[in-house]
Parts: C-alpha cells; structure tokens; sequence
C-alpha cells in the first residue's frame, strides 16, 4: 500500500504523538509498505526531505506552546503527492495538515483514518476562559473532524467512550500506540547504570522516582510534589525529565514543599537519550488524567519501572494493581503505596513490568493492528464503488 501519514508535529518536536507516528511509520515500512510523511516545516519555508514534505508554516505559541500553523503553499508540493496517489491517508493531527489530507482525499479518493490523541477538554484553559464553552466548543469541533473522516482510531477505551459520548457516527477502532524497544529500552549493565546515575547527581543507594512528561498544567505534577512534600522520603531522588510552560511554577513549588533537596530537573532530553534515563529510575510516577494513552507510562514499563499513577481510565490494561505497579485516588493511598514500593523488595514487580509491557505494545504489534484496518477499509471502498 501507499500511505500518507500526515502530522502537524514530527521528529524536531518530543511529545507521544511525534512518537506514535515514528514507531507507526517504520513499522509500516517494515511490512513493505510505501509510506510518505507531509508535516510541518519549522520555518516559513516548504520543501521536501526524501520521503517527507515540509509545508511552511508560523509560530502559533500563542494558542499552544510549540504549536505551528502552516502558510500558504506552492501547490507543487501537494501535487507531487497526490500524483503518487496513496491508497490511505492516516491523519494524526486535527488543524493545520488535517485540512491538507482532507484537500489530499478528495482529489485522489484515498479514505482518510485519523487518530485522536488528544483529550481536548482537559486544554480548555489554552484557548477559552469559560471551561464550559470550551468543552462545547471541543465537542463540535470533534464532531466535524468526524464527519470528514472515514475511520477514527482511539488509542484506549477511554478515548471510544469520549468519542462515543461526543456522538461522533463514524466507526471507532481502539488501537494502542506501541513503542520502539530497540529506541527506548536500555542496554546498560548495573556498573553503567550506576555510573549514570552518579553523572546527573544521583548518590548510590537511593530510588529513584521518576516523572517524563511536559511540565504543563493539565499534567498535574503539582499533586505530585504535594505528596512528596508531606512524605520527603529520606531514601528516594526525585527525578523531573521534561520541560514546558510551567517550569517556573514546577520549580517554585518544589521548594515551597521543600523538596529542592531531593529534587533533580533535566530539563528537556533527546527522545534518543530517554533509555538511559529510565534506565536510571525505580518508580515512574504520574497524576495526569488528561492522557489518551500516556506512551511514557509503557516506556517506563519496558524498562522495568513499577507504575505509582492516579487511577484513570487510559491505564486500564496497562498498570496491574499490585502486579507492576499501584494506581492511587487520594494521598492517603499514595503515600502506602510509596512507602510498600521505597521499602520492600519490588524486583519480581519490575520483571513484570517489562515482561507484560513487551507482550501487549511491541510496534510490530501496532503496524499490523493498523495495515489490516486499512486493509478493510480499502475493500469497503470497493464494494462501495461496485455497488455504485
């Protein structure tokens, strides 16, 4: 098959949906397919790198940190793809190049697929000063993506019940992104570990317990740092990987709680360079419920990290209660749960976490889930025509 992947983040950027089209767009390669990727350029020029084209585009920081909206472009660029005539288009993203795969679809009939990454109702505050018009507005906007689509993939159930309750009358597949074991898992040995550990700041014999995300508000870090303020556990490092709109904030409330002691920022990492960091950690924590899926809680599961998270609806399937990890709802259960994983022995947990996390979200896994949908969308296609 041919297939247009278009994404208005990719490879400059480092968030879940960069990785799920990575991951998606090799494994796909690896079946033998034929795979384009039309994304945003970083700059106001457009162009083409092998088998990416690069539509110009401005900065949208305003709307959302990192955001790019494109410019007019030279038709060209649009021509050559749809001359090359794909036979599917998997949209990944809903503004800037959803409008261009739509512009795509209806010129060459390709059917477009388009994943829904983000639970935008949890943004609301990026872009409306009334949560309640801001989730109306989200709907609406939902619904219209839907009705220009021909398939819509949810990455988890929670994101099929989100859909469904938006009323969206468009088939819904739950697909989960897989990850790249080669890319993200380590290959140290103990001595190596170690030694890293010790080069970013990490004295021997302490856990470690780590968060890999953005440091955004719909994150909710802050409750995080709340309850390892009341706890301050004598044994543990706090490890922060990431960056974003509220670093400031992020830092203000770790030594209001007291925790710049026991608190280490990297600041953002090279996706290349995550292995070694979750190489480093013990426990990956999270209070987030904005996730559709949330790629780093199985990144730090393949590396053998237990899960210490706020229950929600996307680790369904994922974290397993006393299994590889803990779901928690209040602090009281957070702060059990922490001080059961920083006092006993958690080794059988992390062989779990792993062992399970390989089984279920390999991309092998995830490009075969997506080729036969595509597969059968193509047939519907055709009967469709036949019946015509």
């Amino acid at each position: 098959m041919k297939i247009l992947i278009t994404t208005d983040w990719y490879k400059s950027a480092v968030n879940g949906v960069v990785t799920s089209v990575r991951n998606l767009e090799n494994g796909l390669r690896k079946l033998g397919h034929d795979v384009k990727i039309l994304t945003l350029s970083e700059t106001r020029f457009s162009y083409i790198n092998g088998n990416t084209t690069y539509i110009g585009s401005v900065n949208a920081e305003k709307i959302y940190p990192c955001a790019r909206v494109k410019i007019p472009l030279k038709s060209r660029l649009i021509q050559n793809i749809i001359k090359w005539k794909p036979d599917i288009i998997h949209s990944q993203c809903e503004f800037s190049t959803f409008s261009l795969a739509r512009k795509i679809s209806d010129i060459t009939g390709a059917p477009i697929v388009h994943t829904y990454h983000t639970i935008y109702e949890d943004y609301t505050h990026y872009f409306s000063p009334s949560i309640r018009l801001g989730r109306r507005a989200v709907r609406l906007f939902t619904r219209y993506i839907a009705r220009h689509v021909d398939c819509m993939i949810a990455p988890t159930e929670k994101v099929e019940n989100i859909l469904n309750n938006y009323k969206c009358r468009i088939p819904v597949e739950v697909v989960p992104s897989g990850v790249a074991f080669d890319t993200i898992v380590s290959d140290k040995n103990i001595d190596e570990r170690d030694a890293f550990r010790r080069s970013i700041g990490i004295k021997e014999g302490k856990k470690v317990i780590l968060y890999s995300g953005r440091l955004a508000e719909e994150k909710n870090l802050d409750e995080i740092i709340d309850f390892l303020g009341r706890n301050k556990p004598e044994n543990a490092v706090f490890l922060i990987v990431g960056d974003g709109p509220c670093r400031e904030e992020t830092e203000r409330k770790i030594e209001e709680c007291g925790l710049q002691d026991m608190t280490i920022m990297t600041g953002m990492v090279d996706y290349n360079e995550m292995k070694n960091y979750y190489c480093a950690g013990d426990i990956f924590v999270s209070a987030s419920q904005s996730e559709t899926q949330g790629l780093t809680y199985i990144e730090a599961l393949v590396n053998g990290l237990v899960l210490l998270c706020k229950k929600d609806r996307c680790l369904d399937n994922v974290l397993l209660d006393g299994i590889n990890g803990y779901s928690y709802t209040n602090e009281s259960e957070f702060s059990e749960y922490l001080k059961r994983l920083l006092t006993e022995d958690i080794s059988n947990m992390q062989e779990k976490a792993a062992e399970i996390a390989k089984q279920k979200f390999s991309v092998e896994t995830f490009a075969k889930q997506m080729e036969s949908i595509y597969y059968s969308l193509l047939k519907q296609y055709a009967r469709n025509s036949i019946s015509a």
